[in-house]
């Protein structure tokens, strides 16, 4: 059995008295890019909000392999709909460093370097509200890498770039999980998930429907709804 860096067991999430997601049980190791796949409203960001801890589990456990609260001052969320702040670019990247005590000089030399690995090619002294949406998902990036996470997620963080911009995203995101950042991901773009994934998670109004190694999810998917899904058909 491979082990588990963190392992849902009978996990549901409701709104409303209403069941969102699960029940789902299911272990994720400690290694490589896991996508979260499905159509629209199967509960893949209520998943990695909850693995985060910005959902509360109704019923049902998380057993993480090392203290929850530790662990959780490692990880990094980047939002499909990136954060803002009243900040410079620059500054807005630093922040977590200057949360952290980091002098402003240095805070903002990493900060720079976080955007150049990113491909942020504009000016760091820009108000970030004038980012195209692009720009402000390549900003989110840089200020969660910022801090050289143990443990990566990301909703659809590709979603408003170009391809070149995909291009170098998912390049950063090789070379994090080189390092051994774990990183856990959401994604509609099946050539994406194929070019990074290790394992994938499918999700179908909210129940895990289906979890492998990605090689054997898109040679041999097991169930219908995975394989109409790659097939570009509606699942419904």
């Amino acid at each position: 059995m491979v082990n588990a860096m963190v392992a849902l067991d009978r996990v549901e999430l409701r709104r409303g008295g209403r069941v969102i997601v699960g029940p789902i049980s299911l272990r994720l190791g400690g290694e490589g890019i896991t996508m979260a796949m499905g159509p629209n409203g199967a509960g893949k960001t209520t998943l990695l909000r909850a693995l985060h801890g910005l959902e509360r589990v109704s019923s049902g456990q998380i057993h993480w392999d090392e203290d929850a609260r530790a662990l959780r001052e490692r990880q990094a969320f980047v939002f499909q709909t990136p954060i803002l702040m009243r900040r410079s670019v620059l500054d807005s990247i630093a922040y977590p460093l200057r949360l952290r005590g980091v002098r402003r000089g240095a805070a903002r030399e990493r900060a720079a370097e976080c955007a150049e690995n990113v491909g942020l090619r504009v000016s760091l002294r820009k108000d970030v509200s004038t980012l195209s949406g692009g720009e402000k998902q390549k900003m989110a990036l840089a200020r969660a890498l910022i801090m050289d996470p143990a443990l990566l997620f990301l909703d659809e963080p590709s979603a408003n770039l170009d391809g070149r911009s995909t291009r170098e995203i998912e390049e950063i995101l090789d070379h994090f999980r080189a390092r051994g950042t774990r990183i856990v991901m959401s994604t509609h773009d099946i050539g994406q998930a194929r070019r990074l994934a290790d394992d994938v998670v499918f999700m179908h109004h909210g129940h895990l429907v289906e979890q492998a190694p990605s090689a054997a999810f898109f040679d041999a998917p097991q169930s219908q709804q995975a394989k109409a899904y790659l097939q570009g058909d509606i699942v419904i």
